[in-house]
């Protein structure tokens, strides 16, 4: 019984981090900044998180990650135009 209530604690707070956002810094080079700003910028429905997330969602989708919160951003990305009309 210890244990199923331990595995109910664990998904709650997997869930409820899950739900959270976490600030990411990092460095790029100019090149690739670069082309991620022209991106953005040609196309109205993205932002430079939108790209961020998405382009996560698309290595971890492509090299095994099974997780369904990050299928999901891949999956929506795929079939998100990027150039409004």
């Amino acid at each position: 019984m210890d244990q199923i209530n331990q595995t109910n604690l664990t998904d709650k707070k997997l869930l409820k981090c899950s739900l959270n956002k976490v600030s990411l810094e990092t460095e790029l080079s100019e090149t690739l900044y670069n082309t991620m700003k022209d991106f953005v910028l040609s196309n109205p429905t993205w932002d430079q998180y939108k790209l961020i997330n998405s382009a996560l969602a698309t290595f971890l989708v492509q090299n095994g990650c099974t997780d369904n919160s990050v299928s999901e951003i891949y999956l929506n990305q795929l079939f998100t135009p990027s150039k409004s009309f």
